[in-house]
């Protein structure tokens, strides 16, 4: 199948969504943890997340146009803090429930029965379900003007897993703690681990 620029213009809005969302492959499921100066307490799923450097510790999540509220990145801008949590098996419907549009009155951890947690006095909440957790500090962001979205840094501050997940060498197998991925926009996957390789030299 050959799928021309034309023709991906041409097709209904939906599916034009699902195609080009799908063709990055898999993504890591996330949940943002956030909450307002008032206290009201927000959740969403994110796979746009991902490694920006190791020394400092950084990563970057895109953020969709802020042409309607957004509480998440509202919520980051006025606090600096959020927490990325992710997102393993058993909660699954859970998480994807949280990109419902709820008001800002109207907690995601309240309308999907995940638990707020407050580890180490970091002021944003975790996901007490997830298994791979990390604090993060706002930093930056870019305002990316070919599509409206917001390129959104942070520093990463505390961690929290379990620590069956965290190898001799520091590298944190994921599929111990039923991690998953996400293609497109609705799809979940389960991973196989295939191997890990040595460093590649000439």
């Amino acid at each position: 199948m050959h799928i021309t620029k034309d023709a991906i213009e041409s097709f209904e809005k939906d599916y034009r969504t699902h195609l080009i969302n799908s063709l990055s492959g898999f993504k890591s499921a996330n949940l943002i943890g956030t909450q307002d100066e008032s206290g009201n307490t927000n959740l969403a799923i994110v796979s746009s997340v991902i490694h920006l450097g190791a020394h400092p510790p950084l990563v970057a999540m895109i953020m969709r146009p802020h042409s309607v509220p957004r509480h998440t990145f509202e919520n980051i801008i006025q606090t600096g803090v959020f927490t990325i949590n992710q997102v393993n098996s058993e909660i699954v419907e859970q998480a994807h429930q949280t990109s419902a549009r709820y008001d800002k009155d109207e907690s995601e951890f309240d309308a999907t029965g995940l638990t707020e947690q407050y580890l180490a006095d970091f002021k944003a909440p975790f996901v007490a379900q997830s298994k791979l957790k990390y604090a993060v500090k706002f930093v930056d962001h870019q305002h990316l003007n070919i599509n409206a979205t917001e390129l959104v840094i942070g520093e990463i501050m505390d961690i929290h897993v379990d620590d069956i997940a965290v190898m001799d060498d520091g590298f944190l197998d994921i599929e111990l703690i039923n991690t998953v991925a996400i293609s497109g926009l609705d799809s979940y996957h389960k991973t196989r681990h295939l191997t890990r390789l040595p460093y590649a030299k000439k």
